[in-house]
């Protein structure tokens, strides 16, 4: 079936990625197709949707149902090479005639008053700092954009004025919104309706850190003056077995650093309790703010010359070139009885790269750890950090 994403694609490690398109595309499209059937009373094969992107889609519609008050039919989800967890899920949209009631209707504006719901699978907002306010179905700015101009187009082709509502529904996100970040975000009962441009790139970087962002907001609008931060599931393990504080607090990172600052400054949060892998903080120490190995490594020669600061030399250096991890680094400068000075140049390193990272506007506190080693050091005010998140913690149970 042509869709208009025939031959489109990106290149990521080297390789062809076909794209696909958001649940917001999905639920736009489904809106105007359930629109033209109401209208014209029949079945619309397939409808096409212009997308932020610019990119035309051209997509089939399932499942049609219609009668002369409302319509229903649905979209099927087509992730391209995206590793995303709502790729092949329907996404279905009703549109009936008027609107509930207890809506305020706009008969004196020129065109229809469209009201936009969420149904069974679409989540809803129940904590403050999201898009969309408390209670609202989690159903973003820009694809609530695209379903109004969908539909709103199909009204004025119809010659209807009188209002008009749409009901986003995904019977599947009920199961998968365990799968997502939702639950974190506060966003309950389903996934969220998502898409800025319409388009989903695989592999995207920009989708991942906007949602870490999205869960820093969410904490800094609900009061939270201080944040404990771990890169990812090790993180959260060691926090876990080694400290009294809430999980719940702790946002996940995972490589980007310098994004972590960025957005404390930004969003005005006091402190920052960062919690880290050695294998990911020795490249801080380096002043490298993205952590991923295609990024940046470096690892053995940023463990090497904070070891030569530490009094090492000769043979333990290049024992330390040659090793593959960076426990097997810990282990050779232990033997040589170089480990703790070591890990103090390389603690005070990485915390001058992140408090320049702030320029100043932040209490950065940083703990380093390894699964084999366990605690290998600390630098910033760690424990003043600890306590202040220790006593929100108290007061959240």
């Amino acid at each position: 079936m042509n869709t208009g994403l025939e031959g489109s694609y990106v290149i990521k490690q080297n390789k062809k990625l076909a794209l696909g398109y958001t649940t917001g595309s999905c639920s736009a499209a489904a809106a105007k197709a359930a629109a033209k059937m109401l209208f014209t009373q029949k079945n619309q094969d397939f409808v096409d949707l212009m997308t932020p992107k610019g990119i035309m889609l051209h997509l089939k519609v399932l499942e049609q149902e219609f009668t002369r008050e409302a319509a229903r039919c649905a979209i099927k989800k087509d992730a391209g090479d995206d590793p995303d967890v709502t790729n092949g899920v329907l996404v279905y949209a009703k549109v009936a005639l008027g609107s509930p009631e207890g809506v305020m209707q706009k008969h004196n504006t020129p065109s229809p008053y469209i009201v936009i719901l969420g149904g069974t699978g679409v989540g809803r907002v129940t904590k403050p700092g999201l898009e969309q306010k408390v209670g609202e179905a989690a159903i973003n700015r820009v694809p609530r954009r695209m379903i109004r101009e969908g539909v709103a187009q199909v009204c004025e082709e119809a010659g209807y004025r009188g209002d008009i509502t749409v009901e986003i529904s995904i019977p599947a996100g009920l199961e998968l919104a365990e799968k997502t970040f939702n639950p974190r975000l506060g966003i309950e009962g389903g996934i969220s309706v998502l898409g800025t441009s319409g388009i989903v790139e695989p592999m995207s970087e920009a989708a991942l850190i906007e949602t870490i962002r999205l869960e820093m907001q969410m904490r800094r609008n609900n009061g939270a003056e201080y944040l404990l931060a771990a890169p990812g599931n090790y993180g959260m393990a060691y926090l876990s077995a080694h400290t009294s504080l809430s999980l719940e607090q702790a946002v996940k990172y995972s490589n980007y650093v310098g994004e972590l600052i960025d957005f404390a400054v930004e969003l005005g949060f006091r402190g920052l309790l960062m919690v880290s892998h050695m294998g990911k903080l020795i490249k801080v120490a380096g002043g490298i703010m993205n952590t991923h190995s295609r990024n940046g490594d470096a690892r053995m020669e940023l463990l090497a010359a904070n070891a030569l600061r530490g009094g090492a030399e000769g043979e333990t250096l290049q024992e330390i070139l040659r090793a593959v991890t960076t426990d097997e680094g810990l282990a050779v400068l232990n033997r040589g009885g170089f480990l703790e000075e070591t890990m103090k140049h390389v603690m005070e390193q990485a915390h001058s790269y992140l408090d320049r990272r702030a320029y100043g506007h932040l209490q950065i506190g940083v703990i380093a750890f390894s699964n084999e080693w366990g605690k290998l050091g600390q630098a910033g005010p760690v424990e003043e950090l600890t306590k202040a998140l220790a006593e929100v913690g108290k007061i959240q149970k």
